[in-house]
């Protein structure tokens, strides 16, 4: 099965409620599908009135060892009394086989959406995380794969560069600036910070807020410096973001420490993730449901915009980090 040609037409409310009756548990209610393309994943209520999601997992994605890690991982987090959404254990498994697919099962969590510009739940997430990263710190991923330059830059480079997407009349601009962003993220990646078990995609979309914040989806976990799980976390101009850098940091420092120097990655991880997530796009195409979602990414208009996000992402790189001031 390769990538290309992979979809998950077979994926009918049938195949799912034998999957799950494989492992002894009955859908009573209808599949409703959550916001997900990587996987599947559908919220049921059983015949105990209980709710859960399900996940089915994308094929040839992740192996089963990197699966396991990744429940372990949460499973570890909950011991430490860490809000995240738990992986059901089902006779001592929590990864399932059902006719080629690989699913999960796990507790419903409802909860408001995050606000990035609520200081004081900003807080609360920045607290969690060091938690978080207290846990993520004991040991490393073994088969789960660390944030890198090959995996963020360089195939998707190669991804984009086989790819039929762009408009001829925008190829030598596109790919030279892309050259030129790549240039400018090497110049300033740093391979030598401390790399532990992060939530890898730690955006707003995957925290929702009840009484404290509620982490959703660790399907990206890696090993990776910690300031991957802080970064996508500010918004705004220079001055909201060192307002917000310092306090989640504040937060952050009461479990854990926080290395100032991860700081200056922050904008070479801005530029990894924008041109991950072309080539994922581009990569994912075939699956019917990514042209259903992203319609602008076939679009010249889209391409154009893109080539002058690098020059800005270029512009970024060159100018100091954000550093945080003592207040005095």
């Amino acid at each position: 099965m390769s990538h290309t040609a992979f979809n998950f037409d077979a994926l009918t409310p049938d195949f799912m409620w034998y999957a799950l009756e494989s492992i002894g548990v009955r859908a009573e209610s209808g599949f409703l599908p959550l916001n997900s393309y990587e996987n599947r994943v559908y919220q049921f209520t059983d015949e105990e009135r209980q709710r859960y999601v399900v996940k089915f997992y994308r094929p040839e994605r992740w192996s089963e060892a990197q699966i396991e890690e990744e429940h372990q991982f949460t499973l570890e987090l909950i011991d430490a009394e860490i809000p995240v959404a738990p992986p059901v254990r089902i006779n001592g498994q929590t990864l399932h086989h059902y006719k080629g697919y690989l699913f999960a099962l796990f507790v419903s969590v409802g909860g408001r959406q995050f606000e990035v510009d609520n200081l004081e739940q900003l807080e609360g997430v920045g607290r969690f995380l060091g938690r978080i990263h207290t846990v993520g710190a004991k040991q490393p991923f073994l088969h789960r794969p660390t944030v890198s330059l090959d995996e963020y830059l360089y195939q998707p480079r190669q991804i984009l560069q086989q790819s039929t997407f762009i408009p001829m009349h925008l190829e030598n601009a596109f790919f030279n600036d892309l050259d030129l962003l790549i240039k400018s993220i090497e110049q300033h990646w740093n391979s030598s910070f401390k790399t532990i078990r992060l939530h890898g995609d730690c955006h707003p979309g995957n925290i929702l807020w009840r009484d404290g914040p509620m982490f959703v989806d660790l399907d990206d976990s890696r090993n990776g410096p910690a300031i991957q799980d802080l970064w996508m976390l500010l918004n705004g101009d220079r001055a909201d973001k060192l307002m917000q850098l310092d306090i989640i940091l504040e937060a952050y420092q009461e479990f854990c420490d926080f290395d100032c120097n991860e700081l200056k990655l922050i904008e070479p991880l801005r530029g990894l993730r924008m041109v991950h997530y072309m080539a994922w796009l581009a990569k994912r195409w075939q699956d019917p449901a990514f042209p259903l979602a992203f319609p602008w990414f076939n679009d010249p208009k889209y391409w154009e915009s893109q080539v002058l996000a690098f020059k800005e992402q270029i512009a970024a790189l060159n100018e100091a980090p954000l550093s945080l001031m003592p207040q005095w």
